[in-house]
């Protein structure tokens, strides 16, 4: 049975120039459940200049077909205005993005108007803390063409638990990648996210990274790029995040088909950094 949730309609999309400054120094008392709220936009248009920009940066072609994460990109505004509501049970700072499943219903073009939601719910016990989900919709009309899951993690714990099987089978690497250390100030350009553990190294080290850090969201959309022209038009790509890519670094990215799907990782001298699926 699906939660009755209260819905906030937006006209315009939440400042993140304003929202991580909010997020940063809110210190009061929050709550203990993930609020009953969702957030709408009900048409946002697709900026041609900002698109070709974040294709440019996460490596996809220029075209009139969205890439599947860039629905991730429109929405991520309203599940950060989600997230800094004052009722909500954790601070930003310090939340971890451990995994992102998106679902591609059919190809969405440039010029069709989306209207966009977003609301938080599973809110439940993990081994190092406690995890939700938030979730984003994207509509043309009355049908729904794209849907993505962004799981989050609220450590109390240092425990690492059990290690995760790992796509050993993935051999020998499909492309090594060399990752810039300004790919976390390009990919903010474009998406929004300027979180300072993905910016600069100073920045980075005030939150224990010793360098600043890549984007998950862009290295999974690095990934996607790789499979350019061999997707059909619906399909699910679900991805765990493991290690951080430290910024600069060279990593590896394996593939391998398996039937209609592909399997896939990026991983270093380090350990995984990210495994993944597409399921067609």
């Amino acid at each position: 049975m699906n939660a009755v949730r209260t819905v906030r309609e937006l006209h315009s999309t939440p400042s993140l120039g304003l929202l991580y400054p909010k997020a940063a120094l809110s210190f009061g008392a929050r709550g203990s459940e993930l609020p009953g709220v969702e957030y709408v936009r009900p048409e946002v248009a697709v900026d041609r200049a900002a698109l070709a920009a974040y294709s440019e940066v996460c490596g996809f072609g220029t075209g009139d077909v969205l890439p599947a994460t860039y629905p991730h990109i429109l929405a991520f505004p309203l599940a950060v205005r989600l997230m800094t509501d004052r009722g909500f049970p954790f601070r930003l700072p310090g939340l971890v993005h451990v995994g992102n499943r998106i679902t591609q219903h059919r190809p969405v073009s440039v010029g069709e108007g989306l209207r966009l939601r977003v609301w938080a719910d599973s809110l439940r016990d993990h081994e190092r803390g406690r995890q939700f989900d938030v979730h984003a919709e994207a509509a043309v009309g009355d049908e729904v063409v794209w849907e993505g899951v962004s799981t989050y993690l609220r450590r109390t714990s240092s425990s690492q638990g059990s290690a995760p099987a790992e796509l050993e089978a993935l051999s020998p690497p499909s492309a090594l990648w060399r990752v810039p250390s300004d790919i976390g100030r390009r990919y903010a350009a474009v998406s929004g996210d300027r979180n300072p553990i993905h910016l600069r190294r100073i920045t980075a080290r005030l939150f224990g990274f010793p360098r600043a850090i890549a984007h998950g969201m862009w290295t999974k959309a690095h990934c996607l790029a790789a499979f350019s022209g061999r997707l059909p038009d619906a399909f699910t790509v679900d991805v765990r995040f493991k290690l951080p890519v430290l910024l600069p670094s060279s990593v590896e990215f394996r593939s391998a088909r398996r039937g209609a799907d592909w399997e896939f990782s990026v991983r270093s001298a380090r350990g995984p950094h990210l495994t993944g699926a597409i399921t067609t």
